[in-house]
């Protein structure tokens, strides 16, 4: 199994001297982490004041230039709001630098600050996703694309450059809970990123097996079927210190979300229960998370991949730095023993 980080590239309250100096540690993290044998990085895409992550590419080709082996993606490519002529060219682009190295994770996020940004009506939330992804992957399979559509000017006979060093370029679907979305990445046969941070994570294999039937239904190999899932973690010398750690930012963050959204403050009970053995949180020392990890998985009917999300309880560079040595050192070990 693949096991990474990705991140959201979180801002830190100051000027831009702060923004500076946090995304210089960034990218001495996914160099950390290069150095450490984790399999992949991945840099989401947000357009608030609290993330750093605007332009994802930019981060990635940055890393890809003090990396050598660790595979860079997005975490997610906010598709329904972009060009999937610019995401394909940034992408083969970044591919290109990292020799090899890029991949993308498309969806349609979790915020939706990029619709009004960029000129779009979210009332045409899927329709938007479902045509860019169409067009994204004509794009990837075809170097001449002719197409037409309803949000973009049509394409005749237009060859795209630059191409990747892979072929095809890898590109995964993001989802979150809905079916369709399930259905949708089989039926094309792309292979699946999960987002599960809350709830118990096996109750997400009822949509996995959608995913599956679908694939199998349109004639996709199973092993074309790969299964990755994304949750929040973070990985310390033990539970307590982990939990010591991570709790206070996690809750000051989800409390400020949570009023946007209508959710209620977190509180320490409603923590402890999504760190439970079933819950989506994987916080905890090498051994329970690596445990938790393939618990997972078998409820799952088997991952490829995992990433942690942990930058986002306003965790200090170091412990960061030393989260991702114990992954690579210990949990990636008993994982893939």
């Amino acid at each position: 199994m693949e096991i990474g980080i990705d991140s959201f590239a979180s801002a830190v309250p100051g000027d831009e001297k702060s923004s500076m100096e946090a995304l210089a540690q960034l990218l001495e993290r996914i160099e950390h982490a290069d150095n450490a044998g984790l399999d992949i990085f991945g840099i989401g895409e947000h357009h608030r004041k609290e993330f750093l992550d605007s332009a994802p590419t930019m981060i990635l080709a940055a890393a890809a230039a003090r990396t050598k082996r660790i595979r860079l993606t997005s975490a997610v490519t906010v598709l329904s709001a972009a060009d999937p002529v610019r995401v394909f060219q940034n992408f083969a682009t970044l591919d290109l630098i990292s020799q090899g190295r890029a991949e993308m994770v498309v969806g349609r996020g979790s915020f939706i600050e990029a619709f009004p940004l960029f000129g779009f009506n979210l009332n045409d939330y899927d329709e938007l996703f479902s045509e860019k992804l169409e067009l994204l992957l004509n794009i990837r399979d075809n170097e001449t694309v002719t197409w037409s559509g309803k949000f973009r000017a049509p394409l005749k006979n237009q060859a795209i450059y630059p191409r990747p060093l892979q072929k095809p370029h890898p590109i995964w679907l993001g989802v979150g809970g809905t079916p369709e979305s399930f259905v949708r990445a089989g039926t094309l046969g792309l292979p699946l990123m999960v987002a599960i941070i809350g709830g118990e994570t096996h109750r997400f294999r009822p949509l996995i097996d959608l995913y599956r039937e679908a694939g199998e239904k349109a004639g996709h190999a199973p092993e074309r079927l790969t299964v990755g899932l994304h949750s929040l973690g973070y990985v310390a010398n033990n539970s307590k210190e982990a939990i010591d750690d991570y709790y206070p930012g996690y809750a000051e963050t989800f409390t400020r979300i949570g009023k946007e959204r209508g959710w209620p403050p977190v509180t320490k009970g409603h923590f402890d229960a999504q760190n439970g053995p079933r819950g989506a949180l994987l916080i905890g020392g090498p051994e329970e998370i690596a445990e938790k990890i393939l618990r997972h998985s078998k409820s799952l009917g088997g991952i490829s991949r995992f990433t942690f999300q942990m930058d986002n309880a306003a965790l200090p560079h170091d412990k960061l730095m030393r989260s991702i040595e114990l992954i690579g050192e210990k949990v990636m070990p008993l994982v893939n023993v």
